[in-house]
């Protein structure tokens, strides 16, 4: 197909996602622009939620993740001719997971939910981790507790403002 394509359009950017490295060289000989592995991207995303839930900060995770992406996907830099390109602004793709351990006199210790009011914040809580437990989606009226970890969804920007209501108030 992709030799198909070339032979067809021979300036047209053809992207090829498959389950795992083992054919890239072949796919890239008979011309993809790129080939993107699912098991790569299905791992990265794994890791960074796991990190996430962790307590690792958002900042440190995408960080990482982007050095492996950089490290794999160098075609993508040539495009660039050695610069650096600018973050692409992708809307609702910029949403992540983010967890916030709540320590003990954190402004939301001993509060509901519905009192935090975080959907004003434009995050949802995804899910309240207690101990070992993860329990079911979390209602309005949960009263959350010192060493609870919140896992929020949201963009970068708005989960910074819930990370700071949640602990400062």
């Amino acid at each position: 197909m992709v030799r198909a394509v070339r032979k067809l359009q021979p300036a047209l950017p053809v992207l090829v996602r498959t389950r795992d490295d083992a054919d890239l060289e072949r796919l890239q000989a008979a011309g993809a622009t790129e080939v993107v592995p699912e098991t790569l991207e299905a791992s990265l995303m794994l890791v960074s939620h796991l990190l996430l839930l962790l307590g690792v900060p958002v900042s440190r995770v995408v960080r990482r993740v982007r050095a492996v992406r950089e490290d794999r996907y160098r075609l993508l830099r040539s495009f660039f001719h050695g610069q650096e390109p600018e973050p692409i602004d992708t809307g609702a793709f910029r949403e992540r997971l983010h967890a916030v351990p709540l320590p003990e006199g954190a402004h939301a210790v001993g509060r509901r939910l519905r009192e935090l009011a975080l959907d004003k914040a434009g995050v949802e809580v995804a899910a309240i981790r207690r101990g070992e437990r993860r329990g079911p989606p979390p209602r309005g009226d949960t009263r959350l507790e010192a060493g609870d970890v919140v896992v929020l969804y949201g963009a970068p920007e708005e989960l910074e403002r819930a990370e700071a209501l949640l602990l400062k108030g």
